[in-house]
């Protein structure tokens, strides 16, 4: 089966991701304070109690939700499968809306007593996952496919 740039640029930062999402929050959803000694999660002392459990739901949501959707979708999207357009689509909107959240949430809780984070890396890190997974989103949907692959080379 061919494929085109377009998909190998949907296909290489959402395995990459996945693999992130699966050190960074499957991890830490089983015991957030190891993610925190890793350095993939914020302390309390950073980001409040309230902050590591709003982090802490993340994680385990990821878990449970995102990374097997993102799987799935990334793995019927490579196979060219039918089924996987729904799927891919549903995981790419996770991809796209969580930034945004998290987002909202550091610039939110600038100056509130407790809240210590450093914000340019969540910038740095967060915008760019945004964008592609806006651009995803639109390839995958686009140009009438519905097997989730294109035809060219």
């Amino acid at each position: 089966m061919n494929r085109s740039l377009a998909d190998w640029l949907v296909l290489v930062p959402g395995a990459v991701l996945l693999m992130y999402l699966v050190y960074a929050q499957a991890i830490p959803a089983f015991d957030y304070e190891l993610g925190v000694r890793m350095g993939t999660q914020e302390s309390a002392q950073q980001i409040t109690r309230v902050g590591a459990a709003f982090w802490y739901g993340f994680a385990f949501a990821d878990l449970v939700i995102y990374i097997p959707l993102l799987l799935a979708g990334l793995y019927g999207y490579w196979r060219g499968s039918g089924w996987c357009l729904p799927v891919i689509g549903a995981a790419l909107g996770i991809t796209a809306y969580w930034p945004i959240v998290v987002l909202a949430a550091a610039v939110d809780a600038r100056g509130v007593p407790g809240w210590q984070i450093a914000e340019a890396p969540y910038w740095v890190v967060l915008l760019p996952v945004f964008l592609w997974a806006l651009w995803s989103l639109w390839q995958v949907t686009s140009d009438g496919r519905n097997d989730g692959v294109s035809e060219t080379v």
